[in-house]
């Protein structure tokens, strides 16, 4: 069963599983998961916990012995299996499952709960045997990154741990500056609980004041802003992308591939076929939550302005190459990203004939 973070002190208090996996590569949800099961774990009068780390040649026996083996303490156990970005592969998916079934022949509950803590899962993992087993008799946690539409409601749900309340600008103004890092917006959480008196309400000026950038971005961070057609946000993300030293190629391969996506949705589309139909047939498909920014960038980017921008963004490559008069190459890539999201990039607007020695 799947159960996202927000979610799981409630299920854990209503029946304590006999499995629980936390997967996901977003640090602070993903430890708070893992203590909540470890708090559930202990009001259930679980005592004793036994940390097995996965590493290589790991001897999956050991999970076997873990599971059967009686403390001298206590009747059950808290089982902490770390995979991190280990994969089980055959040897532990056989372990695994057969952990699962044991507890579903049985049908008389697991005096021991087995908790998984792992890097992100992929479908093809999600599919397996062994997630499959495991998943019919506990529950699944997939840790994602919040969303930047969302991240201001979180923060502000975040600052009542604190005693805070935070102001709808306020909250607006922290997501911008710890975008990504949701680490650092915690930690600024706490810092502000501990500059002001308890149940204060957090303005605007008091975050510019007191708050550092902190946010994190990487190339997909860009590619989503410039498909919604938020151009504030393209720009902010890739004056941070250059600020922690990300290479600018990649940044140009992100956006080129984006421009031929829409290019490829643009040809089905005139020959036809509908919007679904073409998001499925990009390779590979893009996936529904996706789709209302591709959506979006399909009615506001004709073909013949994803052409030029496609020739600026070549231009751009060569001259990383040497292979043509150099580019502001970094004002070059702002420009791009900021005409895709609607914005006006002056380099990205100007035509094709135009050459720099800048």
């Amino acid at each position: 069963m799947r159960v996202y973070p927000d979610k799981l002190e409630g299920v854990l208090a209503k029946n304590l599983p006999a499995v629980v996996i936390v997967a996901g590569d977003e640090p602070l949800q993903h430890r708070d998961a893992c203590d909540a099961v470890r708090a559930a774990a202990r009001q259930s009068g679980i005592e004793e916990r036994q940390v097995l780390d996965v590493e290589a040649n790991f001897a999956w026996g050991r999970l076997t012995e873990a599971a059967s083996s009686l403390s001298l303490f206590a009747s059950r156990k808290l089982i902490e299996l770390r995979l991190g970005n280990n994969k089980p592969g055959q040897e532990g998916g056989k372990v695994l499952r057969a952990y699962a079934q044991q507890f579903a022949s049985s049908r008389s509950g697991s005096d021991n709960l087995l908790l998984i803590n792992s890097s992100k899962l992929d479908f093809k993992e999600q599919k397996s045997a062994w997630f499959k087993a495991l998943d019919s008799v506990g529950i699944f946690v997939p840790v994602w990154p919040v969303d930047a539409n969302y991240l201001p409601r979180w923060l502000t749900n975040r600052a009542c741990l604190y005693g805070l309340s935070l102001d709808n600008n306020a909250a607006q103004l922290l997501g911008e500056r710890t975008e990504g890092n949701l680490l650092a917006a915690d930690q600024e959480l706490q810092k502000l609980a501990l500059l002001l008196p308890a149940g204060a309400r957090v303005s605007p000026e008091q975050v510019a004041g007191d708050v550092e950038d902190s946010a994190r971005f990487d190339v997909f961070t860009l590619t989503d802003a410039c498909l919604s057609g938020d151009p504030a946000r393209a720009s902010r993300v890739i004056n941070g992308l250059r600020g922690e030293g990300v290479e600018a190629p990649i940044v140009l391969w992100a956006l080129t591939r984006e421009m031929r996506q829409l290019l490829s949705l643009h040809q089905h589309l005139e020959q036809g076929q509908s919007f679904d139909y073409a998001c499925n047939a990009q390779k590979p498909k893009i996936f529904d939550k996706r789709r209302p920014g591709y959506q979006q960038a399909i009615n506001r980017l004709p073909r013949q302005r994803l052409y030029k921008l496609l020739l600026f963004a070549q231009r751009l490559d060569l001259s990383i190459k040497g292979a043509a008069p150099l580019l502001p190459l970094w004002d070059g890539l702002h420009d791009l990203a900021l005409t895709l999201a609607g914005g006006r990039g002056p380099l990205a607007e100007l035509p094709s004939s135009y050459r720099s020695s800048a």
